[in-house]
């Protein structure tokens, strides 16, 4: 069957969906990001649809059928599991010229649902000769090129009209962490800014043009100071550049990422920030310890350990800390860590409370150290590393073996 493909605009346009199952779940999501005014018929609908249903994002009509339902929609999507009630929407819409998309039956639909891959702005639709599973690996493919890079030619790249800066969580330290908004980012880069804790394997897969910018930021030693990061960022950007500033975890989790932006902002230059898989829950999560659980914790604390208490520029209340019961996460916290310590046992936290280091998180290099608060201090630790103080740890022996 010869298809003519189409870009359907239906921002404010009324698409009918008949059927509530988890093929209608598929699409609907879809429609509404196209800005359709989408309207599903079915007497019942999955738990995700009535849910969009009762914050007012679609019309839900508990019912079935009726062929007055086609009047005024653009488009149709049959997607009952009774071949006879589609047949019946299929009529509907031939007798009113709309087109319809069947879910059983390709052959006696009048449109086709393509298989779909989105880079950016960029949208591939791949239709597989009424192979629903060709259309689907072809698109995989695609995208799959599309999100690493190697499918970003010149016809394909995202090419900014003025420089640009984007902020990418790389996330805690497995390359494949990084969020596929992230990695779509590094593909069309011209410039990628990266320090020593974001996933160095990642630069390994961009285009041989890259320049790359190593800002170190090794604790006690080699390093960029901000402002010449931020200054350099600013320039690449004005140069007309597409910058990525990469980091470790995620950027506005103690990684300067507010200042980074601000500086973009402060010379008018378009930045955009992309999250990042924080270490502070990754790193626990990594080594089995969950920074909450039912009935243990009902709260976790996120604290840089950089400055020790007692320091002119500490701006945490540690003795506050100390009387918490709920789970506390320390970054940076290292080299500080017997003063810290000693603060919360000072502070009234039991020194028995079980606690555990993280160190290279996510990694084929990560080490687990077991300990309690008050032991914490006779272990030989090094960073990066994320320390957990808390009541969960101690489930760690209970989910071994089930976290990879």
């Amino acid at each position: 069957m010869s298809l003519y493909p189409l870009g359907l605009r239906l921002a404010g346009r009324r698409v009918l969906v008949v059927g509530g199952g988890v093929l209608a779940t598929r699409r609907v999501p879809a429609l509404m990001a196209a800005g359709a005014h989408v309207d599903v018929v079915s007497p019942v609908v999955t738990p995700a649809l009535q849910d969009l249903a009762d914050k007012g994002r679609i019309g839900w009509h508990g019912r079935p059928f009726e062929p007055s339902d086609v009047d005024e929609a653009w488009l149709v999507l049959a997607a009952t599991n009774e071949q006879a009630v589609n047949a019946q929407i299929s009529a509907r819409c031939e007798a009113q010229r709309v087109f319809c998309v069947r879910a059983d039956d390709a052959e006696a639909a009048t449109a086709w649902t393509p298989a779909v891959a989105r880079h950016g702005e960029v949208t591939v639709a791949a239709f597989g000769g009424g192979d629903p599973r060709r259309a689907a690996r072809l698109r995989d493919e695609i995208g799959e090129r599309l999100a690493d890079g190697s499918l970003t030619g010149k016809s394909f790249r995202d090419a900014p009209k003025q420089g640009r800066v984007t902020l990418v969580g790389a996330g805690p330290g497995d390359p494949e962490l990084i969020t596929v908004r992230g990695r779509r980012a590094l593909a069309v880069a011209d410039v990628v800014v990266v320090d020593r804790l974001a996933p160095h394997l990642l630069l390994d897969e961009l285009r041989p043009e890259v320049e790359i910018f190593d800002a170190a930021k090794i604790p006690y030693g080699r390093y960029a100071a901000q402002e010449e990061i931020n200054a350099f960022i600013v320039q690449r950007a004005k140069a007309g550049c597409d910058v990525v500033r990469l980091k470790g975890g995620d950027a506005f989790v103690f990684g300067r990422g507010g200042e980074e932006v601000a500086a973009c902002v402060a010379e008018g230059i378009p930045v955009t920030v992309v999250p990042g898989v924080t270490s502070a829950i990754a790193a626990p999560s990594a080594a089995g310890i969950p920074v909450t659980h039912r009935g243990v914790v009902h709260d976790f604390t996120v604290v840089s350990g950089h400055v020790p208490p007692g320091h002119p520029k500490s701006l945490v209340e540690w003795p506050a800390l100390a009387r918490m019961k709920g789970t506390l996460v320390l970054l940076m916290a290292i080299e500080n860590l017997p003063a810290i310590t000693a603060a919360l046992i000072d502070g009234g936290r039991d020194p028995h409370t079980p606690a555990a280091v993280i160190a290279d998180a996510t990694t084929s290099s990560q080490e687990v150290v077991h300990a309690t608060l008050g032991t914490l201090g006779e272990h030989a630790l090094r960073p990066p590393a994320t320390v957990v103080i808390g009541q969960v740890t101690a489930l760690a022996e209970e989910l071994r073996g089930t976290v990879r």
